[in-house]
């Protein structure tokens, strides 16, 4: 099926950068630039992908994320900009609590929220953990890209079943669509499902994830979780069983969507 283009002038400019290998900036700046042959060609192919339903940011093969360029490919969640409301409310927590240093990004799909946290908190070691090997594999790239291999370290698991150790700071972005409205929406046919499934209601794994977290979420320690909207109020009915003595919040993303779930243990 084939698809109009939106916003079809920045995405021209976004193309020429990639191909040209300037910023889009430098594009803008010289709009006297001819294309050759090659290029021409390239961009071609790159327009009739996105008319063909191809997303963006995997035919660049790179995406943006809290000012920071991240690999991505099909075999994992093209970052977003609610996510890095996550980010901010993590790191803020770990400048004020400078003693809480253990740290697990669950479902790190390409690592950019573990990426991001490394990257601002100098002393800060996080697993980044995923059921998908392909998704390891491509935060491992992401991980070298941005020379935090000493302090990210990749493992593989289900949520948090693998680990008999406590962690102060657990941050997810897990599938949470409801099944049925996944069918439904062009991003099920781009982004791959597994990472955007949440099962009947949507919740069944963010559910698991709070049981899981029960046991292994440190006293005085943070779980941030990302949810859909109309998820807010049963998800927040269920931390409160299994967290009776933590205070539950739940936190607007940037577009003032109440998207995340905070449990402060």
């Amino acid at each position: 099926m084939k698809e109009d283009i939106e916003q079809p002038g920045l995405v021209a400019e976004v193309l020429a950068a990639h191909h040209l290998g300037q910023s889009r900036t430098w594009v803008l700046a010289h709009p006297e630039t001819l294309l050759d042959e090659e290029i021409e060609s390239r961009m071609d192919t790159s327009i009739q992908r996105l008319r063909d339903g191809d997303a963006l940011p995997y035919i660049l093969g790179k995406w943006d994320f809290f000012g920071l360029s991240f690999k991505v490919s099909p075999a994992t969640l093209i970052p977003r900009p609610e996510t890095e409301r996550l980010v901010e409310i993590a790191l803020d927590w770990l400048q004020q609590h400078p003693g809480r240093r253990r740290t697990v990004d669950v479902g790190t799909g390409s690592g950019c929220i573990a990426v991001s946290l490394a990257y601002h908190i100098y002393d800060l070691h996080v697993i980044a953990s995923d059921i998908s090997l392909e998704a390891l594999e491509l935060a491992r790239e992401n991980i070298r890209h941005h020379s935090l291999q000493n302090r990210v370290q990749v493992a593989a698991g289900d949520l948090l079943e693998a680990y008999s150790r406590q962690f102060d700071l657990v941050c997810a972005n897990l599938p949470y669509i409801p099944a049925e409205r996944l069918s439904q929406l062009q991003v099920s046919k781009r982004e791959p499902r597994m990472a955007l499934d949440g099962g009947q209601h949507g919740i069944e794994v963010l559910s698991r994830l709070i049981k899981d977290a029960d046991h292994k979420l440190a006293s005085g320690g943070l779980l941030l979780m990302e949810m859909d909207e109309s998820q807010a109020q049963p998800m927040s009915a269920m931390a409160r069983v299994h967290f009776p003595g933590g205070e539950i919040a739940v936190v607007n993303d940037l577009a003032g969507k109440p998207r995340i779930l905070r449990i402060d243990n």
